[in-house]
């Protein structure tokens, strides 16, 4: 019912966010966008199998939104880190029966892409923020194939958190993904990927 759509290395900026996955991963990022209702902007990098890695950040330029921010960047602070992971459903309402803590739908654009994500309404997912995000895209054309191709490749994505086996319990029933790997530890993420550099780590 979902599956592995994307994951998201927030920053304080987004040139640090950028900067750590082009640092991990030793490749550059591409130009992404603004989205206007949470005052965010957007870089990005392509990864095989459909997948891609987005780097994220508080946008300066943009008004205050009306609403907290998704991805719970209005608290973020500290170094540039993989914060959150996004999984794609068909059916966004479909998946919220499941998961209704992923939150509530909201409708987006951006250029010409449509889409609808579940936020909560503080912004915060539970489990530290390791609650999977649920995204629907409503666009013929998915976001990873007009960017171009890195070499890249997911290999793992560790969600580790002390209630790890709780969160696993939870999103059993509806991912069925075995890169996706819950690990009982201080919360966190890491992914494992192989880049032309070899396997790299970005956590």
């Amino acid at each position: 019912m979902i599956r592995l759509d994307h994951i998201a290395v927030a920053g304080t900026t987004l040139e640090d966010a950028a900067a750590a996955v082009e640092v991990a991963l030793g490749v550059r990022l591409h130009p992404g966008g603004t989205h206007d209702l949470f005052g965010t902007h957007n870089r990005l990098l392509g990864l095989a199998d459909g997948l891609y890695v987005e780097a994220i950040a508080q946008d300066p330029d943009a008004a205050a939104p009306a609403i907290p921010r998704w991805f719970d960047l209005d608290r973020f602070s500290g170094p540039a880190r993989l914060s959150n992971w996004i999984c794609a459903t068909d059916c966004l309402s479909d998946a919220l029966e499941h998961l209704p803590e992923a939150g509530r739908a909201v409708a987006l654009r951006r250029g010409d892409l449509r889409w609808q994500m579940a936020v909560p309404d503080d912004g915060r997912l539970s489990f530290d923020n390791l609650h999977p995000a649920l995204i629907c895209w409503q666009s013929p054309v998915h976001p990873s194939a007009l960017l171009p191709a890195s070499g890249c490749s997911l290999r793992r994505l560790v969600v580790s958190h002390p209630e790890a086996r709780a969160l696993q319990d939870l999103v059993a029933s509806v991912l069925q993904d075995e890169r996706v790997v819950f690990d009982p530890g201080p919360a966190g993420l890491i992914a494992e990927i192989q880049t032309p550099h070899g396997m790299r780590t970005l956590a």
